[in-house]
């Protein structure tokens, strides 16, 4: 499939898909004309890095566990060197301070949310800013 489809049927951007290429995270054959080409697979390995990035990965740690990935949600590394596991566990505790920063200002917004529907006035309502 041409990047054009590709990027329809993922959500993704020509340009990011081209970024991704540059980056190691996906793969395209050349036509003859010099268009790109993308195997079925790419669609499921893009939204795979969607989600990654999403997550807060950056992009040289998504390039190393890329060829682990099974099916969505899934990681299988036959025998982790100490240097990915580490890695692995540096990652997860950073997405774990992410989702404690996110789960704050989640909170913060329905807080301010609720206060704004039950006083039901055009006056501002203060809530304490989240750190």
């Amino acid at each position: 499939m041409r990047i054009g489809e590709l990027s329809e049927r993922t959500g993704v951007t020509r340009r990011m898909l081209r970024y991704y290429e540059d980056q190691g995270l996906i793969a395209s054959q050349r036509c003859p004309n010099s268009y790109r080409d993308y195997n079925e697979a790419c669609v499921d390995r893009v939204q795979q890095v969607r989600g990654l990035l999403g997550a807060g990965l950056p992009t040289q740690t998504i390039r190393r566990i890329l060829p682990c990935l099974g099916p969505p949600g899934r990681i299988d590394i036959p025998n982790p060197t100490p240097e990915t596991i580490a890695l692995l566990e540096r990652e997860c505790t950073r997405m774990s301070q992410r989702i404690t920063h996110l789960t704050r200002n989640r909170d913060a917004m329905s807080e301010y949310l609720a206060e704004v529907r039950s006083t039901n006035t055009s006056k501002p309502v203060t809530v304490q800013p989240v750190r």
